[in-house]
């Protein structure tokens, strides 16, 4: 099937949230209705695709904040500041540098490196259907995308420790200061930019994986091994977890990742102060997951084979252990590649392409 860029196929569809947001009428091409605030993305076929995408299959309506209503203009504006590597501190990185198609947005790596060759002290996270999560970062620590958007902008990850300096550079650029005027009413901010990737993130929508196909009634999508892979992740009780359309419950739980370093990361304790939550990370979208290694926060686990072998095992003992949903399950050694092959099925075929950007 032929790879498309994820957001050509939301964007037509943004303008169903103009219309919750703008004064003057816009057509909904999205027939159900849709509450202000909300933006709920359809799969629309690309003009000339001869491939009918069909509808998104239902999760929920994706929140978006009254102060930053989308718009297609807003959405390809953060689209190009996304890869505009001049939004770094060293003019190097760019927000795609560490979440990147080849590697299911992640970088591929275990613990990457920032702006300045500063090393991180975890693992980048996919963003597949980022838009649909109310909090970010592995331990939670930011409450939206526009706060995670600046956090990651000002901190290690982009190092634009004075982000007014990288302000200043795109109002020096013609095309970016017309776009922000157009967008923003006014010059590129310290406070818009991170509105406008924030726009743009909500558009990477994962929907149209060989799994998704299968669940919407095509049996030939997905080989007899999957659908075998689905019944022993089903059986090991993984959906405990990674449930619903995004594969993620969105909460935080210890499997024991790191716990034996005798200063391990206390994970969302840090966020929360509570023992309950020592050691715990959210748990990652299962969308992609074949293309996003290595694995866990700390992308100390290399392969899929062996996160899945670690999991099914029931993680690695320590007192703060989640045994509530992660316990060892009864599978087989063909069960349990059987459930490998069903991860693999989640694998998403579109890709984000890069624009061109303002000179």
């Amino acid at each position: 099937m032929r790879l498309a860029f994820a957001f050509a196929l939301t964007l037509g569809v943004v303008a169903a949230v103009a219309a919750c947001s703008r004064p003057e009428p816009q057509p909904k091409m999205n027939p159900g209705a849709v509450a202000a605030g909300d933006y709920e993305p359809q799969v629309l076929p690309l003009p000339g695709d001869p491939y009918d995408y069909g509808p998104l299959a239902r999760y929920k309506s994706m929140p978006v904040p009254a102060d930053n209503p989308m718009s297609p203009e807003k959405a390809e504006l953060g689209r190009q500041l996304w890869f505009d590597a001049r939004l770094s501190g060293d003019g190097k990185l760019a927000c795609y540098s560490c979440h990147v198609n080849e590697h299911g947005l992640t970088d591929g790596k275990a613990l990457g490196r920032g702006a300045f060759d500063k090393p991180l002290t975890r693992s980048s996270p996919t963003l597949w259907n980022i838009g649909y999560h109310s909090e970010f970062y592995w331990d939670g620590r930011a409450a939206s995308l526009e706060k995670q958007a600046l956090a990651a902008w000002k901190g290690v990850n982009m190092g634009a420790a004075k982000p007014e300096e990288a302000v200043a550079k795109l109002n020096a650029i013609a095309g970016y200061k017309a776009q922000f005027q157009k967008v923003f009413g006014g010059e590129a901010t310290v406070d818009n930019v991170p509105k406008a990737l924030a726009a743009y993130m909500r558009t990477i929508v994962s929907r149209d994986t060989p799994y998704d196909r299968w669940q919407r009634g095509d049996e030939t999508a997905v080989s007899a091994a999957a659908k075998r892979g689905f019944d022993a992740f089903k059986k090991a009780k993984c959906d405990n977890c990674h449930s619903g359309f995004l594969l993620t419950d969105q909460q935080y739980h210890n499997v024991g990742i790191g716990m034996q370093k005798e200063s391990p990361d206390v994970g969302r304790f840090t966020v929360t102060k509570k023992d309950m939550d020592r050691g715990a990370f959210k748990t990652p979208t299962l969308r992609d997951i074949g293309d996003s290694a290595p694995y866990f926060h700390d992308g100390s686990v290399a392969t899929l084979e062996e996160a899945v072998k670690l999991m099914v095992d029931g993680g690695i003992e320590n007192p703060s252990l989640d045994r509530t949903n992660l316990k060892k399950a009864d599978l087989t050694a063909d069960e349990v590649k059987d459930l490998v092959e069903f991860l693999r099925s989640l694998d998403e075929p579109y890709k984000l392409l890069k624009p061109a950007l303002p000179e």
